[in-house]
């Protein structure tokens, strides 16, 4: 295994190649049941003045009487209310306790409520008039909704909401996806399903009876603590989010992968664990090598943690990226990991084969919460730190061996730019315009990679009118600094599509967790001012702070991180043929893609030509998720239903 540089913003598939995932839930300090890891998990309800409401099939009322419907086991706690006060409902995983949440019964819901206690979850009320939905900030408890029967309906998958209405694939957000993935603010609230809309993070969120437009208010904006430091607020939330999981389910497992944040995660969850229990600890390798410097930080955590039962996967030639990728199963949109499916789905099932493992813990997520954005620099200047934007700049053009001038001029012209007007020169861009800013090193709002010669003009099309509705649209964050702001849409990015390997987990009978994205832990790193922020070329200074006396010194230091691009590239050419197989399939149908074009433009990459992979590998991940949504039958629904209760 090869030590390369970490990289800011490096977010490939070869990155994402290790997930885990995390299991039932049992009585703790929090009143809630864990889900049944073989079973998939989705709930939702109701808000209409029916009173005949369908339920998809297999789903049960955990919480009669009313709308609510659940598949498998999330936990749900119902808070009891009197004197005709709204009803409310926990929905997820949540570390209150039994006390702290019959304070809910208490009018009016707090505005903090999915981020002041450990874990993922949202909180619904039903009212007489309306359902309100309060949104977590970082989308990791993504909740849908669609109009239904003259009102709403509202879950946790897209899919099954939109197997309710019948409604199809949306192409527009499927062209975002492959061409613009790294543009978050393109889609905002769009699924890929025509009519089904994420509900804002954040957020309280109405959805009226009578079918009225949703009614939103803005609820999180992190403000700035700089008297409480960051790295104890982020040692307790991380070690609450952890400790969380460990009550849950004492027998759970963990990767360790060698680096800060997958190490964190084990060695917190190592000290919650109280007698006999030890955690089942994974460290990847390539067969027949046990030199990597993976294995060697690896084994000094786990000799210096204790309580770490230390598990070797070894790696073989059917694990390869890109093997057998339209094999994945149906999700509510691409997995990041589907690239890598065969390494990822290798080792549940190995987990739950060799040590019987329904909870599984990750690091994932820690790059994008615990790095600091280049944007730093725009707003560095416009608080006229100058010597600070000069220091961070060098240190930033140093790390990623680019020039400094495009660095400082890239930040003096974004500070005078409004994020509206950068999203208009997209969509400008991909009307066939001048590129906006594309070159090495330049700091902007956003920067997409160049368009592929394979690229249909209808998916341009499909990209230019996304881009031109974000630069009209309201901007929610607005209160926010540009680099906070950046990273919120950068974190929510990665929190929603990481359910989507939670569900690749589910179908191995794995319950998949990442304590990186839990919301409280997301806001404890936030609430720092300016002043008192990491530098953008920092290797995670506020983690190894928060719990470097925890860490082997040798850990703590550690700035690398091993690499598989080799298996990558090897990966994509051993199934070179079957993924040109899938240049005729539904992209191509859709007219987003030339066939021939994207054929040749693979062949090239296999073979080492210098190209960007971003677009290509979004096609693939898009193409096969379709197959997947095709080929799988959707959600069944039962209609019919006697009265209200489900």
């Amino acid at each position: 295994m090869v030590a390369s540089p970490r990289t800011r913003g490096a977010r490939t598939t070869a990155d994402r190649s290790v997930r885990a995932g995390a299991a039932p839930a049992r009585a703790g300090s929090a009143p809630v049941l864990g889900p049944t890891p073989e079973d998939p998990v989705t709930l939702g309800g109701f808000s209409t003045t029916s009173d005949d409401f369908p339920r998809v099939s297999g789903a049960r009322n955990p919480a009669p009487p009313g709308t609510l419907w659940r598949l498998g086991e999330t936990p749900v706690h119902a808070v009891p209310t009197g004197g005709g006060r709204p009803r409310v409902l926990v929905i997820g995983w949540c570390g209150a306790t039994t006390g702290q949440l019959r304070d809910l019964s208490a009018e009016p819901v707090p505005t903090d409520v999915t981020w002041r206690w450990p874990g993922s979850y949202a909180v619904v009320e039903e009212c007489t008039e309306c359902v309100v939905v309060h949104t977590d900030p970082a989308a990791a408890f993504p909740v849908y909704a669609t109009r239904w029967d003259g009102g709403w309906a509202w879950a946790t998958s897209a899919r099954a909401l939109a197997s309710l209405t019948g409604a199809d694939v949306d192409v527009g957000r499927i062209a975002c996806a492959v061409l613009a993935p790294s543009v978050p603010p393109l889609v905002g609230g769009r699924t890929f399903f025509s009519g089904v809309e994420q509900l804002p993070p954040g957020s309280r969120v109405e959805l009226p009876r009578n079918g009225g437009p949703l009614r939103r208010s803005t609820t999180w904006c992190p403000e700035p603590e700089p008297h409480r430091p960051a790295h104890r607020r982020l040692r307790r939330a991380l070690t609450d989010a952890v400790a969380l999981r460990v009550r849950a389910d004492p027998s759970l497992s963990s990767d360790l992968s060698g680096g800060l944040d997958s190490t964190t995660v084990a060695v917190l969850a190592a000290r919650s664990l109280s007698d006999p229990h030890v955690l089942d600890a994974v460290t990847i390798h390539p067969e027949g090598r046990l030199d990597g410097a993976d294995l060697y930080y690896a084994g000094l955590a786990a000799a210096s943690a204790g309580r770490i039962s230390h598990r070797l996967l070894p790696l073989g030639a059917e694990h390869l990226p890109y093997g057998g990728i339209t094999s994945v199963p149906a999700t509510d949109e691409p997995a990041p990991s589907t690239l890598t499916q065969a390494r990822l789905l290798g080792q549940f099932r190995w987990m739950r084969r060799e040590f019987g493992t329904r909870t599984h813990l990750t690091g994932d997520g820690g790059d994008s919460v615990l790095f600091r954005p280049p944007a730093q620099l725009c707003d560095l200047v416009r608080a006229r730190r100058w010597r600070r934007t000069l220091r961070e700049a060098y240190g930033w053009a140093r790390l990623r061996r680019v020039p400094v001038v495009p660095l400082l001029r890239g930040a003096v012209t974004m500070a005078a730019t409004r994020r509206s007007d950068a999203l208009a020169d997209l969509a400008r861009y991909f009307s066939g315009g001048t590129a906006p800013g594309l070159g090495r090193g330049n700091v902007r709002w956003v920067t997409p990679p160049p368009v592929p010669g394979w690229a249909g003009p209808l998916a341009l099309g499909h990209v230019a009118e996304a881009a031109a509705r974000a630069a009209a649209a309201p901007d929610p964050l607005r209160r926010f600094d540009a680099s906070l702001h950046t990273l919120v849409d950068e974190i929510r990015e990665v929190a929603r599509t990481a359910r989507a390997d939670a569900e690749l987990a589910a179908s191995c009978g794995i319950d998949l967790h990442n304590p990186f994205l839990d919301p409280s832990v997301i806001d404890a790193v936030l609430r720092d001012p300016l002043d008192h922020r990491p530098p953008v070329h920092g290797y995670k200074p506020l983690l190894v702070r928060a719990v470097g006396d925890l860490l082997p010194p040798a850990v703590a230091a550690r700035t690398t991180k091993g690499s598989f691009e080799a298996d990558h590239f090897t990966g994509m050419r051993e199934n070179l043929a079957d993924l040109q197989s899938l240049g005729d399939g539904r992209l191509a149908s859709l007219g987003l893609l030339d066939p021939a074009l994207f054929r040749r433009h693979l062949r090239h990459a296999a073979a080492g030509v210098p190209m960007s992979l971003a677009t290509l590998e979004q096609a693939l991940m898009a193409e096969a998720w379709l197959r997947a949504h095709h080929r799988d039958p959707a959600p069944t629904w039962i209609f019919g239903l006697p009265g209200r209760s489900v």
